[in-house]
């Protein structure tokens, strides 16, 4: 279930187990701390292994699974764009992943600027000048590419890292 050798992804949201009844004195909830260490010293181990692009990529493919998996499971407004919207605001706040907000949104080109405050990933790191948030582009993609069955380039241009209090990612079709 979880060693075997593939080419392509064999993760079902089922392999998440019964949280509940795994973890009936300690719950679902840790500290956020905890999912850092575990991201970046997986992260610092790619990049000892191979470099930062592999790292890079890895974390986006990652991010963009997640995205895709998470739509499948918890999101039910998967035809109207607005309720998407709102449901995915209100899950990812409920979830405690950030608070999402659309900045701007031409809807006859499909470009959007979101902001992402206190994000899981970054927010009260120091300040680094880098956008660090590759795992997130690749989750706002998975999200996107779910509801709409098109492919979507979305990069981060802002963040906590690089001096800014929320991630901003500008989302635009893939070429």
């Amino acid at each position: 279930m979880f060693k075997e050798e593939r080419d392509e992804s064999m993760f079902e949201w089922s392999m998440l187990g019964d949280v509940g009844a795994g973890r009936p004195n300690l719950g679902a909830t840790m500290d956020v701390n905890v999912y850092r260490l575990m991201q970046f010293t997986l992260r610092d181990a790619i990049i000892q292994e191979f470099d930062t692009e592999t790292a890079d990529r890895l974390f986006f493919k990652a991010g963009e699974q997640a995205g895709r998996e998470l739509f499948k499971a918890l999101i039910t407004q998967k035809t109207d764009f607005n309720a998407f919207v709102k449901e995915l605001q209100d899950l990812l706040a409920a979830l405690k992943i950030g608070i999402l907000r659309i900045e701007k949104a031409d809807f006859d080109n499909m470009k959007f600027t979101l902001t992402v405050a206190e994000d899981l990933d970054c927010s009260g790191l120091p300040v680094c000048n880098e956008n660090i948030c590759t795992y997130d582009e690749g989750f706002i993609s998975g999200l996107l590419l779910e509801f709409s069955g098109k492919r979507f380039d979305v990069k981060e241009v802002d963040c906590w890292c690089s001096g800014d209090r929320v991630c901003r990612f500008d989302i635009k079709p893939e070429a």
